[in-house]
Protein backbone atom coordinates (compact mmCIF):
# COMPACT_ATOMS: atom_id res chain seq x y z
CA UNK A 1 0.00 0.00 0.00
CA UNK A 2 2.63 2.46 0.65
CA UNK A 3 4.46 1.78 -2.80
CA UNK A 4 0.86 1.99 -4.18
CA UNK A 5 0.16 5.51 -2.49
CA UNK A 6 3.85 6.87 -3.58
CA UNK A 7 3.27 6.35 -7.33
CA UNK A 8 -0.18 7.03 -7.59
CA UNK A 9 0.27 10.38 -5.67
CA UNK A 10 3.51 11.04 -7.62
CA UNK A 11 0.93 10.07 -10.86
CA UNK A 12 -1.71 12.56 -9.67
CA UNK A 13 0.69 15.51 -8.66
CA UNK A 14 0.99 15.92 -12.70
CA UNK A 15 -2.23 15.72 -13.16
CA UNK A 16 -4.96 18.35 -13.67
CA UNK A 17 -6.50 18.49 -9.65
CA UNK A 18 -6.87 21.53 -7.79
CA UNK A 19 -4.61 21.91 -5.29
CA UNK A 20 -6.23 20.11 -2.04
CA UNK A 21 -5.44 21.45 1.65
CA UNK A 22 -4.73 19.12 4.91
CA UNK A 23 -8.09 19.88 5.88
CA UNK A 24 -9.85 18.82 2.72
CA UNK A 25 -11.34 15.14 2.02
CA UNK A 26 -11.85 14.39 4.88
CA UNK A 27 -14.81 11.61 6.45
CA UNK A 28 -16.33 10.19 9.02
CA UNK A 29 -18.89 6.89 8.57
CA UNK A 30 -20.96 4.71 10.60
CA UNK A 31 -20.88 0.82 9.68
CA UNK A 32 -22.89 -2.10 11.07
CA UNK A 33 -22.55 -6.29 10.07
CA UNK A 34 -21.74 -9.37 11.00
CA UNK A 35 -18.53 -11.70 11.53
CA UNK A 36 -18.50 -15.57 11.62
CA UNK A 37 -15.26 -18.08 12.17
CA UNK A 38 -13.48 -18.99 8.46
CA UNK A 39 -13.21 -22.81 8.89
CA UNK A 40 -14.90 -25.47 11.13
CA UNK A 41 -18.81 -23.51 11.83
CA UNK A 42 -21.98 -23.34 10.07
CA UNK A 43 -21.81 -19.73 8.45
CA UNK A 44 -25.80 -18.87 8.94
CA UNK A 45 -25.80 -19.87 11.96
CA UNK A 46 -23.09 -18.53 13.93
CA UNK A 47 -23.21 -15.11 12.89
CA UNK A 48 -21.88 -12.53 15.22
CA UNK A 49 -23.09 -8.95 15.01
CA UNK A 50 -20.66 -6.08 14.37
CA UNK A 51 -21.15 -2.10 14.60
CA UNK A 52 -18.36 0.32 14.44
CA UNK A 53 -17.02 3.93 13.10
CA UNK A 54 -15.08 4.78 10.32
CA UNK A 55 -12.45 8.02 9.75
CA UNK A 56 -10.52 8.50 7.07
CA UNK A 57 -9.29 11.00 4.76
CA UNK A 58 -8.54 10.54 0.59
CA UNK A 59 -4.98 11.68 -0.22
CA UNK A 60 -5.48 11.18 -3.92
CA UNK A 61 -8.83 10.01 -5.76
CA UNK A 62 -6.90 6.68 -6.01
CA UNK A 63 -5.49 6.50 -2.43
CA UNK A 64 -6.78 6.93 1.30
CA UNK A 65 -6.27 5.50 4.78
CA UNK A 66 -9.11 5.10 7.67
CA UNK A 67 -9.34 4.89 11.28
CA UNK A 68 -11.62 1.62 12.27
CA UNK A 69 -13.15 0.68 15.22
CA UNK A 70 -15.85 -2.08 15.03
CA UNK A 71 -17.19 -3.46 18.32
CA UNK A 72 -18.36 -7.32 18.24
CA UNK A 73 -21.62 -8.34 20.38
CA UNK A 74 -21.72 -12.34 20.66
CA UNK A 75 -19.08 -14.61 20.37
CA UNK A 76 -20.61 -17.92 18.39
CA UNK A 77 -17.68 -20.15 17.81
CA UNK A 78 -15.45 -17.52 19.57
CA UNK A 79 -14.91 -17.20 22.90
CA UNK A 80 -17.47 -17.82 26.05
CA UNK A 81 -17.73 -14.19 26.94
CA UNK A 82 -20.23 -12.71 29.65
CA UNK A 83 -19.96 -9.08 28.76
CA UNK A 84 -22.19 -7.02 26.53
CA UNK A 85 -19.47 -6.17 24.45
CA UNK A 86 -17.34 -9.33 23.68
CA UNK A 87 -14.57 -7.77 21.73
CA UNK A 88 -13.06 -4.59 20.03
CA UNK A 89 -10.84 -4.45 17.30
CA UNK A 90 -9.35 -0.76 16.27
CA UNK A 91 -7.55 -1.25 12.63
CA UNK A 92 -5.66 0.92 10.36
CA UNK A 93 -6.52 0.91 6.86
CA UNK A 94 -5.12 1.55 3.63
CA UNK A 95 -8.14 2.24 0.85
CA UNK A 96 -7.20 1.72 -2.73
CA UNK A 97 -9.97 2.67 -5.28
CA UNK A 98 -9.67 0.63 -7.95
CA UNK A 99 -12.38 2.18 -10.19
CA UNK A 100 -10.20 6.00 -10.14
CA UNK A 101 -6.66 4.10 -10.60
CA UNK A 102 -7.72 1.99 -13.73
CA UNK A 103 -10.72 4.16 -14.91
CA UNK A 104 -9.19 7.25 -14.59
CA UNK A 105 -10.67 10.27 -12.30
CA UNK A 106 -13.05 12.19 -14.74
CA UNK A 107 -13.64 14.93 -11.98
CA UNK A 108 -16.14 13.63 -9.63
CA UNK A 109 -16.70 10.29 -7.98
CA UNK A 110 -18.22 7.59 -10.18
CA UNK A 111 -22.09 5.84 -8.48
CA UNK A 112 -20.89 2.80 -8.43
CA UNK A 113 -17.29 2.14 -7.41
CA UNK A 114 -14.71 -0.96 -6.24
CA UNK A 115 -11.80 -0.19 -4.04
CA UNK A 116 -9.51 -2.48 -2.34
CA UNK A 117 -9.02 -2.72 1.71
CA UNK A 118 -6.26 -3.71 4.01
CA UNK A 119 -4.42 -2.88 6.94
CA UNK A 120 -3.65 -3.97 10.28
CA UNK A 121 -5.66 -4.17 13.79
CA UNK A 122 -5.50 -4.48 17.47
CA UNK A 123 -8.54 -6.84 19.29
CA UNK A 124 -9.17 -6.94 22.53
CA UNK A 125 -11.27 -10.00 23.94
CA UNK A 126 -12.95 -9.45 27.30
CA UNK A 127 -12.55 -12.16 29.80
CA UNK A 128 -10.53 -14.60 27.73
CA UNK A 129 -9.46 -17.36 29.15
CA UNK A 130 -10.71 -17.36 32.52
CA UNK A 131 -11.25 -13.77 32.93
CA UNK A 132 -8.04 -12.40 31.79
CA UNK A 133 -8.43 -10.39 29.12
CA UNK A 134 -6.68 -10.96 25.80
CA UNK A 135 -5.04 -8.58 23.14
CA UNK A 136 -4.29 -9.95 19.54
CA UNK A 137 -2.61 -8.33 16.30
CA UNK A 138 -5.07 -8.33 13.47
CA UNK A 139 -4.95 -8.06 10.11
CA UNK A 140 -7.95 -7.13 7.29
CA UNK A 141 -8.28 -7.82 3.48
CA UNK A 142 -11.02 -6.85 1.83
CA UNK A 143 -13.14 -5.11 -0.66
CA UNK A 144 -15.31 -1.90 -0.73
CA UNK A 145 -18.71 -2.16 -3.42
CA UNK A 146 -19.48 1.77 -2.61
CA UNK A 147 -22.36 4.22 -3.93
CA UNK A 148 -22.01 7.64 -4.08
CA UNK A 149 -25.38 9.82 -3.39
CA UNK A 150 -26.48 13.18 -3.67
CA UNK A 151 -26.13 15.92 -6.43
CA UNK A 152 -22.96 16.67 -4.59
CA UNK A 153 -21.57 13.09 -4.10
CA UNK A 154 -21.03 14.07 -0.49
CA UNK A 155 -22.40 10.80 0.83
CA UNK A 156 -20.84 7.64 0.02
CA UNK A 157 -23.01 3.96 0.93
CA UNK A 158 -20.66 0.66 1.09
CA UNK A 159 -20.85 -2.98 0.72
CA UNK A 160 -17.79 -4.31 2.14
CA UNK A 161 -16.73 -8.14 2.35
CA UNK A 162 -13.48 -8.56 4.58
CA UNK A 163 -11.10 -11.52 5.81
CA UNK A 164 -9.77 -11.22 8.97
CA UNK A 165 -6.96 -12.72 10.64
CA UNK A 166 -5.85 -13.24 14.24
CA UNK A 167 -2.11 -12.66 13.84
CA UNK A 168 -0.97 -13.99 17.22
CA UNK A 169 -2.37 -17.20 16.05
CA UNK A 170 -2.57 -19.17 19.45
CA UNK A 171 -6.38 -19.77 19.18
CA UNK A 172 -6.08 -23.22 21.43
CA UNK A 173 -9.25 -22.05 23.85
CA UNK A 174 -11.75 -22.14 21.34
CA UNK A 175 -10.32 -22.75 17.61
CA UNK A 176 -7.50 -24.64 16.09
CA UNK A 177 -6.14 -26.24 19.33
CA UNK A 178 -2.33 -25.83 17.18
CA UNK A 179 0.25 -24.08 19.27
CA UNK A 180 2.18 -23.87 16.10
CA UNK A 181 0.26 -20.68 13.84
CA UNK A 182 1.39 -17.83 15.42
CA UNK A 183 3.05 -14.78 13.72
CA UNK A 184 1.08 -15.65 9.96
CA UNK A 185 -1.80 -15.56 8.06
CA UNK A 186 -3.14 -18.75 8.46
CA UNK A 187 -7.26 -19.69 6.94
CA UNK A 188 -7.76 -21.52 10.79
CA UNK A 189 -7.02 -18.20 12.46
CA UNK A 190 -9.57 -15.91 10.74
CA UNK A 191 -13.42 -15.04 10.56
CA UNK A 192 -15.34 -13.55 7.43
CA UNK A 193 -17.09 -10.42 8.04
CA UNK A 194 -19.73 -8.23 6.34
CA UNK A 195 -20.10 -4.62 6.73
CA UNK A 196 -22.99 -1.61 5.72
CA UNK A 197 -21.71 1.84 6.01
CA UNK A 198 -22.27 5.18 5.18
CA UNK A 199 -19.61 7.53 5.14
CA UNK A 200 -19.98 11.44 4.92
CA UNK A 201 -17.57 13.26 3.06
CA UNK A 202 -16.75 17.08 4.75
CA UNK A 203 -16.83 20.25 2.33
CA UNK A 204 -13.50 21.04 0.83
CA UNK A 205 -11.97 24.40 0.25
CA UNK A 206 -12.46 23.39 -3.22
CA UNK A 207 -16.50 24.21 -2.79
CA UNK A 208 -16.89 20.78 -3.46
CA UNK A 209 -17.11 17.49 -0.82
CA UNK A 210 -14.38 15.55 -3.74
CA UNK A 211 -10.98 16.10 -5.65
CA UNK A 212 -11.65 18.78 -8.40
CA UNK A 213 -9.98 18.91 -11.99
CA UNK A 214 -8.43 22.07 -12.94
CA UNK A 215 -8.96 23.68 -16.05
CA UNK A 216 -5.30 23.98 -17.98
CA UNK A 217 -4.37 25.28 -21.08
CA UNK A 218 -2.10 23.87 -24.15
CA UNK A 219 0.56 26.55 -25.60
CA UNK A 220 -1.38 27.19 -28.70
CA UNK A 221 -4.32 28.40 -25.91
CA UNK A 222 -2.27 30.82 -23.74
CA UNK A 223 -0.44 32.30 -27.20
CA UNK A 224 -4.31 33.06 -28.19
CA UNK A 225 -5.17 34.50 -24.85
CA UNK A 226 -2.33 36.68 -24.71
CA UNK A 227 -2.57 37.65 -28.39
CA UNK A 228 -6.15 38.82 -26.84
CA UNK A 229 -4.92 40.81 -24.38
CA UNK A 230 -2.59 42.64 -26.26
CA UNK A 231 -5.51 43.50 -28.80
CA UNK A 232 -7.57 45.03 -25.71
CA UNK A 233 -4.34 46.49 -24.73
CA UNK A 234 -3.85 48.45 -27.78
CA UNK A 235 -7.33 49.09 -28.01
CA UNK A 236 -7.65 51.03 -24.02
CA UNK A 237 -4.27 52.85 -25.04
CA UNK A 238 -6.33 54.08 -28.24
CA UNK A 239 -9.16 54.82 -26.26
CA UNK A 240 -7.15 56.78 -23.55
CA UNK A 241 -4.94 58.55 -26.70
CA UNK A 242 -9.01 59.52 -28.01
CA UNK A 243 -10.01 60.65 -24.26
CA UNK A 244 -6.78 62.87 -23.97
CA UNK A 245 -7.47 64.52 -27.86
CA UNK A 246 -11.11 65.52 -26.27
CA UNK A 247 -10.22 66.42 -22.82
CA UNK A 248 -7.85 69.43 -24.83
CA UNK A 249 -10.50 70.38 -27.52
CA UNK A 250 -13.27 70.46 -23.84
CA UNK A 251 -10.39 72.85 -22.60
CA UNK A 252 -9.62 74.63 -25.95
CA UNK A 253 -13.74 74.96 -26.75
CA UNK A 254 -14.16 76.53 -23.08
CA UNK A 255 -11.46 78.29 -23.35
CA UNK A 256 -13.01 80.40 -26.36
CA UNK A 257 -16.19 80.80 -24.97
CA UNK A 258 -15.04 82.18 -21.95
CA UNK A 259 -12.99 84.68 -24.45
CA UNK A 260 -16.33 85.60 -26.75
CA UNK A 261 -17.82 86.41 -23.11
CA UNK A 262 -15.47 88.60 -21.57
CA UNK A 263 -15.28 90.24 -25.16
CA UNK A 264 -16.69 94.06 -24.80
CA UNK A 265 -19.78 94.43 -26.59
CA UNK A 266 -18.20 96.99 -29.14
CA UNK A 267 -16.52 94.00 -30.30
CA UNK A 268 -19.29 91.79 -31.06
CA UNK A 269 -19.85 93.97 -34.17
CA UNK A 270 -18.02 91.61 -36.23
CA UNK A 271 -20.15 88.44 -35.10
CA UNK A 272 -23.70 87.98 -36.91
CA UNK A 273 -25.56 86.33 -34.00
CA UNK A 274 -25.11 87.08 -29.84
CA UNK A 275 -22.78 84.29 -28.97
CA UNK A 276 -23.59 85.03 -24.90
CA UNK A 277 -24.25 82.17 -24.22
CA UNK A 278 -24.13 79.04 -26.80
CA UNK A 279 -25.30 75.84 -26.82
CA UNK A 280 -22.52 73.67 -28.20
CA UNK A 281 -23.56 70.19 -30.12
CA UNK A 282 -21.96 66.81 -30.93
CA UNK A 283 -21.45 65.71 -34.67
CA UNK A 284 -24.87 64.72 -36.11
CA UNK A 285 -26.59 65.41 -33.08
CA UNK A 286 -29.26 67.89 -31.73
CA UNK A 287 -29.34 66.15 -28.12
CA UNK A 288 -28.19 68.72 -25.66
CA UNK A 289 -25.35 67.31 -23.64
CA UNK A 290 -25.00 67.73 -19.55
CA UNK A 291 -22.16 69.90 -19.74
CA UNK A 292 -24.03 72.31 -21.90
CA UNK A 293 -27.50 72.15 -19.23
CA UNK A 294 -25.70 75.65 -17.76
CA UNK A 295 -26.39 77.73 -21.09
CA UNK A 296 -29.65 76.88 -21.21
CA UNK A 297 -30.06 77.67 -17.59
CA UNK A 298 -28.64 80.80 -18.58
CA UNK A 299 -31.23 82.04 -21.03
CA UNK A 300 -34.33 80.58 -19.08
CA UNK A 301 -32.79 82.74 -15.30
CA UNK A 302 -32.98 85.88 -18.47
CA UNK A 303 -35.98 85.59 -19.45
CA UNK A 304 -37.68 85.25 -16.21
CA UNK A 305 -35.90 88.55 -14.85
CA UNK A 306 -37.19 89.92 -18.32
CA UNK A 307 -40.73 88.74 -18.16
CA UNK A 308 -41.47 91.15 -21.67
CA UNK A 309 -38.70 89.51 -23.52
CA UNK A 310 -38.75 87.59 -25.83
CA UNK A 311 -35.84 85.21 -27.94
CA UNK A 312 -35.29 84.11 -31.19
CA UNK A 313 -33.40 80.63 -30.79
CA UNK A 314 -30.89 80.00 -33.68
CA UNK A 315 -29.50 76.61 -34.73
CA UNK A 316 -26.68 75.98 -36.94
CA UNK A 317 -24.66 73.15 -38.36
CA UNK A 318 -21.27 72.65 -39.48
CA UNK A 319 -20.59 72.49 -43.16
CA UNK A 320 -19.64 68.72 -43.35
CA UNK A 321 -22.02 66.72 -45.28
CA UNK A 322 -25.08 67.46 -47.34
CA UNK A 323 -26.66 70.79 -47.17
CA UNK A 324 -30.21 69.35 -46.80
CA UNK A 325 -29.01 67.26 -43.95
CA UNK A 326 -27.38 69.76 -42.06
CA UNK A 327 -30.60 72.31 -42.21
CA UNK A 328 -32.84 69.98 -41.09
CA UNK A 329 -30.04 69.40 -37.81
CA UNK A 330 -29.80 72.87 -37.63
CA UNK A 331 -33.87 72.83 -36.82
CA UNK A 332 -33.66 70.34 -34.85
CA UNK A 333 -31.22 71.53 -32.41
CA UNK A 334 -32.95 74.87 -31.78
CA UNK A 335 -36.46 72.95 -31.48
CA UNK A 336 -33.95 71.00 -28.41
CA UNK A 337 -33.54 74.09 -26.85
CA UNK A 338 -36.71 75.80 -26.91
CA UNK A 339 -38.24 71.84 -25.50
CA UNK A 340 -35.93 72.54 -22.53
CA UNK A 341 -36.80 75.69 -22.21
CA UNK A 342 -40.33 74.92 -22.21
CA UNK A 343 -40.52 71.68 -20.23
CA UNK A 344 -37.52 71.99 -17.80
CA UNK A 345 -37.34 75.77 -16.98
CA UNK A 346 -41.46 76.58 -17.75
CA UNK A 347 -40.68 79.48 -20.32
CA UNK A 348 -43.69 80.43 -22.24
CA UNK A 349 -43.37 78.57 -25.91
CA UNK A 350 -45.17 81.78 -27.21
CA UNK A 351 -41.84 83.99 -26.11
CA UNK A 352 -39.76 81.41 -27.90
CA UNK A 353 -39.56 81.29 -31.71
CA UNK A 354 -36.59 79.44 -33.22
CA UNK A 355 -35.07 79.17 -36.50
CA UNK A 356 -32.83 76.65 -38.66
CA UNK A 357 -29.87 78.41 -40.38
CA UNK A 358 -28.11 75.12 -41.73
CA UNK A 359 -25.00 74.94 -42.09
CA UNK A 360 -21.69 77.58 -41.01
CA UNK A 361 -18.33 77.63 -39.98
CA UNK A 362 -18.33 81.66 -39.25
CA UNK A 363 -19.41 81.44 -35.81
CA UNK A 364 -16.03 79.94 -35.10
CA UNK A 365 -12.24 79.21 -36.71
CA UNK A 366 -12.65 75.53 -36.47
CA UNK A 367 -15.09 73.42 -38.30
CA UNK A 368 -16.37 71.58 -35.53
CA UNK A 369 -17.21 74.23 -32.94
CA UNK A 370 -20.11 75.67 -35.70
CA UNK A 371 -22.35 72.86 -34.46
CA UNK A 372 -24.23 75.38 -32.11
CA UNK A 373 -27.49 77.14 -31.58
CA UNK A 374 -27.55 80.47 -30.32
CA UNK A 375 -29.54 83.19 -28.92
CA UNK A 376 -30.71 86.54 -29.78
CA UNK A 377 -33.07 88.73 -27.65
CA UNK A 378 -35.96 90.77 -29.75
Amino acid sequence: MAVVAFSAQAAFAQSALVESKTTDNWYVGVAAGASVKTTHTAIMKNLNPTAGIRIGRNWTPVVGWAVEGLAFFNDKKFYDVSTFVKATNVNALGILNLSNWFGGYQGQPRFFEVGAVAGFGWQHIFGVPKGVDKNMLTSKLGLDLMFNLGSKKAWQLYLEPSINYDLDGDWRDGFTNTPNNRNKFDINASALQLLVGLNYKFGNSNGSHNFVKGQFRDQAEIDALNANINELRSAADAKDRQLDANAKTIAQLRAELEACKNKPAAVEKDCDINLNPVVLFTCGSSRIQANQTINVEQIAKYMKENPNARVLINGYASPEGSVKLNQRLSESRAAAVKDMLVKKYGISADRLDVKGNGPTNKIFDKVQFNRVATFQSK
